[in-house]
């Protein structure tokens, strides 16, 4: 009889256990939950339900198998957007329990609404699915892509002829491109393989495979230094321009209140990084150091006046012309030059 008492206290024991606990994970998510659209930003503390700490022993948070104790937004630890984490709580009692969350981190500024004005406009072969687009004073490259259809062309701003025309094999599909020395870089969207070109001839010089952390080949430019790509995630990699293959650096991009995934199209110029987000009608300004989005463009109406009704004929166009800008987009007609205000 005795024996059975402590067994029935040991299980009333258990299950008193077992509801804190569940009621403590179901605090903490709904924290979370409330967090995650408000998001942290860089130096902020988690502060915890008063039902989580008074029973937890210890918490620890797992973010991309780096850990941390110490509940802060540290940048060492996330980066600028949404970061999966870990919650591993020990409670007084002994137990571990673990709990997945998202945790949003934005930019402390606000994003400027950069204003400007079209001073010209250019024909554009609408048949062009544009996917890398760069200038060289009057001298356009551009990446048309789909399978069976990809090519990398070179022309003079102001005409829809190509002076040099270098078709690429039917499965190859190609995305962006940029210029470095005398050089073009050419990226695939899921070949997994890059190009290396002759800027003056166009003609193929080698290739190499994709870093593979990148999954799929979207948008490329140059900094001066490195060879900047995206994947369509929030993320910006920067390449060994020696090694393509080897990715030097990764910086996530973020506004004040908004994660910029789909990151596409890049220009570099005058120490920002401009990024077309796909199917959203905008160019961000973004430092690459932190890749917070320091200004938007809206390119809305161009944007509806181009794309015919058809939702796959984007914006994704960014080049520059001394200190203005060029934009143009997949199957647009026109190429707008544009005085930034």
């Amino acid at each position: 009889m005795k024996l059975n008492i402590l067994a029935g206290f040991a299980a009333v024991l258990l299950l008193s256990s077992c509801k804190k606990n569940e009621k403590m994970m179901d605090t903490l998510a709904d924290y979370n939950n409330s967090k995650e659209k408000k998001g942290y930003h860089f130096g902020d503390k988690l502060s915890l339900p008063k039902e989580v700490t008074d029973n937890a022993e210890s918490i620890t948070l797992s973010v991309e198998d780096q850990e941390s104790s110490g509940l802060l937004i540290d940048p060492k630890l996330f980066t600028l957007g949404d970061n999966n984490v870990i919650f591993m709580i020990k409670t007084k009692s002994g137990e571990t329990l673990n709990q997945d969350a998202t945790i949003n981190v934005f930019a402390k500024n606000p994003e400027q609404n950069i204003s400007y004005q079209i001073i010209a406009e250019y024909p554009h072969d609408p048949n062009n699915f544009v996917e890398g687009f760069l200038a060289e004073g009057n001298t356009i490259y551009e990446s048309d892509g789909l399978e069976k259809a990809s090519q990398l062309i070179k022309y003079t701003l102001g005409s829809k002829v190509p002076a040099i025309i270098e078709k690429q094999p039917p499965e190859i599909f190609s995305e962006g491109c940029a210029v470095v020395g005398d050089k073009i870089y050419q990226l695939t969207y899921r070949n997994k393989i890059g190009f290396i070109y002759d800027k003056n001839t166009l003609k193929k010089l080698s290739e190499f495979p994709l870093p593979n952390v990148i999954g799929e080949g979207w948008g490329l430019t140059y900094d001066g230094k490195n060879l900047v790509a995206t994947d369509g995630s929030k993320n910006l990699y920067f390449l060994d321009v020696n090694d393509p293959s080897k990715v030097v650096k990764k910086v996530s991009v973020a506004g004040n209140k908004t994660t910029y995934d789909n990151l596409n199209e890049l220009e570099y110029h005058n120490g920002f990084i401009y990024s077309n987000v796909w199917h959203n009608p905008i160019i961000l300004k973004i430092n690459p150091a932190t890749g917070e989005a320091v200004g938007k463009f809206d390119f809305t109406k161009l944007t509806k006046e181009n794309n015919h009704g058809d939702s796959e004929n984007v914006l994704n166009g960014i080049a520059f012309k001394g200190d203005n800008m060029l934009i143009t987009g997949k199957k647009w007609a026109k190429i707008y030059e544009v005085a930034i205000k």
